[in-house]
Order: structure tokens, then sequence, then C-alpha cells
């Protein structure tokens, strides 16, 4: 098989593009991944609707459970502005099942386990060794696109920064 220069470079492009934070006014990617009850979840899904859809390191941990708190806390504001809470990290159903019944979650968390939707918002990290999504989040307007994004969250405020976010493009 021979493969060409120029389809070497569109083929390392592409490689490298997949690392790189969806710019606000992009179509956001759009992917599949099974959530905490095990059944697919696809970005188009919410077309016509606001997305909160954020990555977060792992179950259970300390900044992890102070966001999925929070953004459940705020359910209602968030679904007063017509808009849904997503949430993706590399862990499990399982995992995610776990967390939800423990921490009374019950907006969709889903299973990044190939690491595929981390790394195509540009949001997978090397931790000691481990590849773990980032804590970033991206709001993507009912049309599709990124409206704002929020790269290297801090988790006690958070939330409330999207709703304001959300207020002031809603206008």
């Amino acid at each position: 098989m021979r493969i060409s220069a120029l389809g070497l470079l569109l083929l390392a492009t592409n490689l490298f593009a997949a690392d790189t934070v969806p710019r606000t006014g992009e179509p956001a990617p759009d992917f599949t991944l099974p959530s905490q009850d095990g059944s697919k979840i696809s970005l188009h899904d919410f077309k016509g609707k606001w997305v909160v859809l954020y990555f977060y390191p792992k179950d259970g941990t300390t900044g992890c459970t102070i966001e999925a708190h929070n953004f459940q806390r705020d359910l209602a504001r968030y679904e007063q502005n017509r808009a849904v809470i997503v949430g993706v990290s590399v862990d499990s159903t399982n995992s995610h099942q776990e967390f939800c019944a423990k921490q009374g979650l019950t907006f969709k968390l889903l299973a990044d386990t190939e690491k595929a939707v981390s790394r195509q918002y540009g949001s997978l990290t090397n931790l000691l060794g481990y590849k773990i999504s980032s804590r970033n989040t991206f709001l993507v307007n009912p049309e599709g696109r990124i409206a704002q994004s929020w790269i290297g969250v801090s988790p006690p405020h958070h939330s409330e920064e999207v709703l304001v976010a959300l207020g002031r493009l809603k206008r």
C-alpha cells in the first residue's frame, strides 16, 4: 500500500487536530457514548436545546463530587433555560452508576472508556501515566455550535459561571 506525502500530511493534521479544543462558533463534535443506565446518548439527540457538556477526571473524587453536586443543585435553573447537563469521564458505566446512586445525581454521565470523545474535545490529559479527562466545560447552543468553553475549571462556583453565561448568550 502506497501513501502519498499529501496523504501523510492530512493524516498527521487530523491526528493533531483531534487534541485541540473546539473553538467558539465551531460545530460541536458529535459523539455517541453509553450513560450510567446503559442507554446510548448522542450529542445530536439534544438539537434544539442548550447542552452543558462537562468533562471531569474521576467519579467520587472531591472536586468531581463538588462539581456534580452543584450542577444537580442548579438543575431546575438549567431546565428553565432549556439546557441539559451531560458529564463525561473515562470511568465505566458501572462507576457512573455507583457515583450517581451515592450522590443522588439525575443527569447523564457518559462513559468515554475509549477516551475518543475526551480527545476529540481536547480534554484528555496524562496524570501519573493514566489518561483521564481534563476538567473542561463546553456550552453548546441549540444549533449544535460551541457557544463558550471553560478550560481548567474550578469546581466550587463553576455551575454559577455557566448559568451566567447561559443567561447572557440566550438574549
